[in-house]
């Protein structure tokens, strides 16, 4: 279970006001105390999504399956720098998942911690700048 506090929503609500489907998705996570993957499963169910009934690997597994952009060089430096706007931005209008859940992927994303998420991706990108 990953609890989400008060302050780490607050910076998401600050950085995020700009998106009026991440302000939404953080009251889902308010209203859930915090707990992240009760709130994802909460906002998929809204979404038409019929995720899995163990909360905490379906949210692990659609945050993986947005791992090659969320761990993109420039969002990945976002992320360290507590930058998330831009990162909601790009990943809510892929075909990847529901708006909605951009922001507790991401949520989840920081909490794991970005460099260790991102670490099974780790020299990808320089070899793909070298094949390019």
């Amino acid at each position: 279970m990953t609890i989400i506090s008060s302050q780490q929503i607050a910076k998401f609500r600050s950085d995020l006001s700009d998106y009026p489907e991440a302000m939404q998705a953080l009251d889902v996570i308010e209203d859930c105390e915090g707990d992240l993957e009760d709130a994802a499963i909460a906002m998929a169910i809204r979404a038409g999504q019929q995720p899995q009934l163990n909360n905490a690997e379906w949210l692990d597994s659609l945050a993986r399956k947005c791992r090659a952009v969320i761990c993109q060089p420039e969002f990945r430096e976002d992320l360290l720098n507590d930058s998330y706007a831009s990162v909601i931005k790009y990943l809510a209008q892929t075909p990847l998942l529901p708006e909605i859940l951009a922001t507790p992927v991401l949520m989840y994303v920081v909490n794991e911690g970005v460099n260790n998420f991102c670490e099974p991706l780790e020299g990808k990108f320089d070899q793909d700048k070298e094949k390019g």
